[in-house]
């Protein structure tokens, strides 16, 4: 989920995104001092200059002025609230009342990355956004991640802060997230909003190799692949925090460059500095993004239950309306809302993207079976 498109050879583009498996990724970001911006999501955002994505901040003197009409969310640098989850801390912002909505931001970004749509869903609804785990203000935690590994964060997130029927809003990673925990706890939730969602469909005729690993693929050729990784992803960490570099590559994935301002490069290149940032890029970088292949939309989509909206920018270079075609071919029981936008259409365009989720919401009919928890 990052954000620009340099370095991977065609191939190895392909097989990160075509599917659309997460774009985003950005040096994860410092646990107390955010600016947060807005995440981004690049193109070749496995092995290229990855960076991309707008993350949290750190507060700087940048001032900008807000998309006209469309009122903010204030930023607070020392956060909003948190919650302790197997002894990680959590960042999360909540406000308003009435049916809950859990926002999930995408690869690199952070719970700001919803500033414009916060407060004007809160106007009817009890808006939740939180931080995944590695990300924005939430702890970088040395762990081995996996898509699992969020979405039991936000499974658990539902049950113990939300405690009732709500609806789950993704955008990219944060999109297969909120997919996979509603198929994790389909009691809880009651409809799912989809933007320009990660995750691919299998094949099945794929199989995997579950051959046994020789002496020497153990012993010579695993670590040797470890070490150049290591020092290619290093330089690819480093390469991130350029701001020529961010600036390009946030330009290529919003349709209105006007969006990609002074404040937005400088709140991805802040992220970089908590000290366990680089080990968590390098983890997610190597066991998640590069292993996806065993979590498939079809398997998730197979088992929801609840209405889906997607709300897909249709300019996306990485992630194209193709895919909101056939998740919406595979799954009836969804609405498809086409904008012209890049992949953060909740950023680029929040004024038809807030009417749009409005709308939706306001046709869904929680069922009364569904109790508090």
């Amino acid at each position: 989920m990052s954000s620009s498109s340099c370095c991977l050879s065609p191939s190895l583009r392909s097989r990160l995104f075509n599917t659309s498996a997460t774009r985003f990724l950005v040096p994860p970001a410092r646990p107390n001092q955010y600016r947060s911006r807005c995440e981004m999501n690049r193109r070749g955002f496995a092995f290229r200059g990855i960076l991309a994505s707008g993350v949290s901040v750190m507060g700087s003197s940048l001032v900008t002025e807000p998309t006209e009409g469309v009122e903010r969310l204030p930023f607070k640098p020392e956060g909003y609230n948190f919650w302790t989850w197997r002894g990680h801390k959590i960042h999360y912002v909540v406000q308003g009342e009435g049916l809950p909505i859990v926002l999930i931001h995408g690869f690199g970004a952070s719970a700001f990355h919803w500033r414009y749509n916060i407060p004007e869903l809160a106007k009817k609804y009890k808006v939740y956004a939180v931080d995944l785990l590695g990300f924005g203000w939430s702890e970088k935690a040395i762990i081995e991640y996996d898509a699992m590994v969020w979405r039991d964060q936000v499974v658990d997130f539902l049950k113990e802060i939300v405690r009732e029927p709500a609806v789950l809003v993704g955008n990219s990673l944060g999109g297969f997230t909120a997919l996979v925990a509603a198929v994790g706890i389909p009691e809880q939730v009651v409809g799912l909003a989809l933007l320009n969602s990660a995750g691919q469909f299998g094949n099945p005729n794929e199989k995997m190799d579950e051959s046994e690993e020789s002496v020497l693929q153990k012993f010579v050729l695993k670590p040797l692949k470890e070490v150049f990784q290591r020092v290619v992803l290093g330089f690819l960490f480093w390469q991130a925090k350029q701001p020529a570099r961010i600036e390009s590559v946030l330009k290529s994935v919003y349709v209105n460059s006007s969006n990609v301002d002074d404040y937005l490069v400088e709140s991805i290149t802040m992220p970089a500095a908590d000290p366990n940032a680089g080990e968590v890029y390098y983890r997610m970088m190597t066991r998640f993004m590069l292993n996806q292949s065993k979590y498939t939309l079809n398997s998730a989509l197979s088992e929801l239950r609840c209405p889906l909206l997607l709300l897909w920018g249709d300019l996306d270079p990485w992630v194209g309306p193709t895919k909101a075609n056939r998740i919406k071919e595979f799954y009836p029981n969804t609405t498809l809302v086409n904008l012209q936008a890049g992949h953060c259409p909740h950023d680029e365009v929040p004024e038809l993207v807030n009417k749009s989720l409005m709308d939706w919401l306001s046709s869904l009919k929680p069922e009364a079976s569904l109790q508090t928890l």
